[in-house]
């Protein structure tokens, strides 16, 4: 499926064609707030990270669900950390 999401390489959005199953994604179904991770999937050399509500799914290059323990606070750490590069 389709997808646009933003990419912190290129800084810029971009449309990606992902197959989501078990073997590339992790769920986190029992977190609550909008801003907390839904889900991380390995794609392409990074990770995805997608948040639940409306915010576009982040790729970071040159990471896996392995490297960040497959945990859904470490992904939201990791998030905080490149949206605040960007930012400043």
């Amino acid at each position: 499926m389709q997808i646009t999401i933003y990419n912190f390489l290129k800084q810029r959005l971009d449309t990606i064609d992902l197959q989501i199953s078990e073997e590339n994604t992790t769920w986190f179904e029992n977190e609550s707030d909008d801003h907390d991770i839904y889900m991380i999937t390995d794609f392409d050399g990074g990770l995805l990270i997608s948040p639940r509500g409306y915010d576009y799914p982040l790729l970071i290059d040159g990471t896996s669900r392995a490297a960040i323990d497959y945990s859904s606070q470490k992904a939201l750490a990791l998030k905080a950390f490149y949206i605040e590069q960007v930012t400043e």
